[in-house]
């Protein structure tokens, strides 16, 4: 149970809470009346802005309309009365264009296509508007004339700034420095940059306005003359400037280039440069020596691989010049008719190299190879850079340079092959041997002519093998080298197919200088011919990289080579058998060792005595014995006297086996000359031994040192 005071405490804080919620709810009461009073009072001003209002509006927007329409019509005349300027300017074009069409754009181009952009505006407006009004006629002759003016601009500007390119800026061009591991390019400028622009504005015009290609046409026929006109150019400093230096260099910039293509020194093996080759005319079937010729005809090679290299450059050159001018849909079409002519003149020129190498061939002059070898070398070099240039142009036009390719490479073949046989063939003239036997001009040319092969080893194999395929020299082919284009085979084979054709010319010189010593009616002068050509032979391919070319295919060439030298050597000391064999014993008085043989006082009669005088008996020495004597000194003297006067007059150019050959002959001779007179020298089997024994031993070894040498 709750005490007493405690419930009425609680009580009277229960009603004083009450007492207070009461007067919150009153105070609240109060605030929502005046709000309500607000409100209203709020509405009703609203009501009556709204009112006024509408009343405003239904009296602006009449006027505003009306505003309006006359802003509209105010716009309206101005934009008639422009348009009356603008269309009545069409009528005065023609007068306000006459003076400056009629001078022409020379320098003032923009100006001159700003009045022709007019002009086309009047006539499109008369094709559209007016179309029977003879300010037609008149803007469209004005507009025509302008466009004839432009091209003859365009023709102009071509004509009067397109120059040819100076020959040592094209050598520059072309050449390059091996020192150098960044090269430097040269730029070539056809056209001032300020002509350049004026004439791609013009390009640009005529293209989008004029609706035609005839400035195409001329472009091409102006560049291709100024293309054909540098290489002619190039060609003409060559000539000019080869005959006194054997290298050009361009005196505006000597540092850079340090030869020109052709001058390069030569590189072998490995890769094939263009050195220079002399080509010389005694390889011809006659041997004749025509320097002066080959002078010439070096710089005519010269000028045509030269001529080569700078058109591939020019005409690269050319195409980036084209590509800003030309639209791109035609710039193949322009560029194939712009390098037309230069390269025409090329092959033409190609091809009366290979007509000239096909006559000389004819002729038996077989040097015209030597021709053909460095220009397809270089031909060959350049061709992926040629097809690179003459990408996108006519099928006849890229094929000018492989058909080029092919007729050198047959001639070529052709002059190898019959080359090959005139050395077989060669005919056995007793007028055209060597009278000393030396070597034969024939060895000399056959060898000059391989030795020369050498710069071109990688062609001369190509050209072999793209005609022949293997079939001649019945070389193995390993079964990825078939292919029925040369291009195929590989630079193993061709190796091989050379090395195959250097011993057939070997082999048929071999067979050829046999057939020509048998023409000598001594056999030791037919040896000694023998013995120099041969030597002469292995010496030269030892001195040269031949050797190297031979052994890949007859691995003993350089032994077989010394036997036949010894061979020849053998043969010729022979021919000392008739001076030696009066030195034998065969049919002499037979003595005792030791024994002293005098002639008797009595009857001819001999007295032996021995060595140390101890016994004595007497011989008697016959006549006949006496004679057998008297005719081996006679023999030997007899013999050594000719074999010395018709030797002295031989030749063996060569020191070493000269001297060798004497050494073994001197040896032989003088040993047994020695023994023969210790044998008869306590003979006294005449009276006059001077008549007989007129040689000392010294002095035959020194006739014998004499031998093949004239001026002793």
């Amino acid at each position: 149970m709750i005490p007493t005071e405690d419930a009425s405490a609680r009580k009277r804080e229960i009603e004083e809470k009450l007492k207070q919620e009461q007067e919150t709810l009153s105070f609240i009461r109060e605030n929502l009346e005046k709000s309500d009073q607000q409100t209203k009072g709020m509405v009703s001003i609203l009501s009556s802005f709204e009112s006024r209002l509408m009343h405003l509006e239904n009296s602006i927007i009449p006027v505003h309309k009306q505003t309006e329409n006359l802003q509209r019509l105010q716009e309206n005349v101005d934009k008639t009365l422009s348009c009356m300027d603008h269309v009545i300017s069409y009528y005065h074009v023609a007068k306000d264009t006459d003076r400056i069409i009629r001078e022409g754009p020379t320098g003032r181009l923009d100006e001159y296509l700003a009045c022709i952009a007019k002009i086309q505006k009047a006539v499109e407006y008369f094709q559209d508007n007016n179309p029977d009004s003879p300010e037609l006629n008149t803007v469209k002759a004005r507009f025509e004339k302008g466009k004839e003016l432009l091209e003859a601009e365009f023709r102009s500007l071509l004509t009067r700034y397109s120059k040819p390119v100076p020959p040592v800026l094209i050598l520059d061009a072309i050449s390059v420095d091996e020192e150098l591991e960044v090269q430097e390019e040269v730029v070539l400028e056809h056209l001032p940059e300020a002509v350049l622009q004026d004439v791609i504005c013009i390009a640009g015009w005529l293209v989008e306005y004029g609706r035609n290609q005839d400035f195409m046409n001329v472009y091409f026929q102006i560049r291709s003359n100024q293309l054909d006109r540098s290489i002619k150019g190039l060609k003409d400093h060559f000539r000019k400037n080869s005959a006194s230096s054997g290298v050009l260099y361009s005196p505006a910039v000597q540092t850079k280039r340090k030869d020109t293509p052709t001058k390069k020194a030569p590189k072998r093996p490995g890769h094939d440069h263009d050195p220079r080759v002399k080509h010389p005319d005694v390889l011809s079937e006659k041997h004749g020596a025509a320097s002066g010729k080959d002078d010439v005809l070096d710089v005519e090679i010269d000028s045509y691989i030269h001529s080569i290299s700078a058109f591939v450059k020019l005409a690269q050159s050319e195409y980036a010049l084209l590509a800003e001018i030309i639209p791109e849909h035609h710039q193949k079409k322009t560029f194939d008719s712009l390098i037309q002519e230069a390269l025409d003149n090329l092959m033409l020129e190609g091809d009366n190299i290979v007509s000239a190498a096909r006559r000389a061939i004819m002729r038996h002059d077989y040097s015209a190879v030597l021709t053909i070898f460095p220009i397809l070398r270089h031909l060959k070099m350049n061709k992926a850079e040629f097809d690179s240039t003459l990408q996108g142009t006519a099928a006849s036009t890229k094929n000018k340079l492989p058909t080029l390719i092919t007729s050198m490479e047959t001639i070529g073949a052709k002059a190898l092959e019959e080359f090959a046989d005139s050395i077989k063939n060669d005919p056995d003239k007793e007028y055209n041997m060597p009278k000393d036997g030396t070597v034969h001009e024939l060895t000399s040319n056959a060898i000059l002519f391989l030795q020369q092969l050498l710069d071109f080893h990688e062609t001369a194999g190509a050209m072999l093998a793209s005609q022949v395929l293997g079939d001649t020299y019945n070389i193995p082919l390993d079964p990825r080298e078939t292919s029925s284009s040369a291009s195929s085979y590989t630079s193993e084979f061709n190796k091989r197919l050379l090395s195959t054709y250097i011993c057939k010319v070997l082999g048929n010189l071999q067979l050829n200088l046999l057939s020509k010593s048998k023409v000598y009616e001594d056999s030791a002068l037919s040896a000694i011919f023998l013995h120099n050509n041969y030597n002469y032979i292995l010496k030269s391919l030892e001195k040269s990289e031949l050797i190297q070319l031979v052994t890949v295919t007859q691995k003993r060439a350089e032994n077989s080579y010394r036997e036949l030298i010894e061979q020849q050597i053998q043969i010729y000391q022979h021919s000392w058998v008739k001076v030696t064999e009066h030195l034998t014993n065969r049919n002499m008085p037979v003595f005792q060792p030791g024994t002293k043989v005098r002639s008797s006082s009595r009857g001819g009669g001999l007295m032996i005595r021995t060595s140390n005088n101890q016994s004595l008996s007497v011989l008697q020495l016959k006549d006949k014995e006496r004679q057998v004597i008297k005719d081996r000194f006679k023999g030997f003297n007899e013999g050594l006297e000719e074999l010395c006067k018709i030797q002295k007059g031989w030749a063996i150019p060569d020191k070493e086996q000269r001297d060798f050959i004497r050494q073994a002959q001197r040896r032989v001779v003088s040993e047994a000359y020695r023994a023969f007179l210790h044998r008869c020298a306590n003979i006294s089997f005449t009276k006059n031994p001077e008549k007989y024994h007129k040689y000392r031993p010294e002095e035959v070894e020194e006739m014998i040192e004499k031998l093949f040498d004239t001026s002793a």
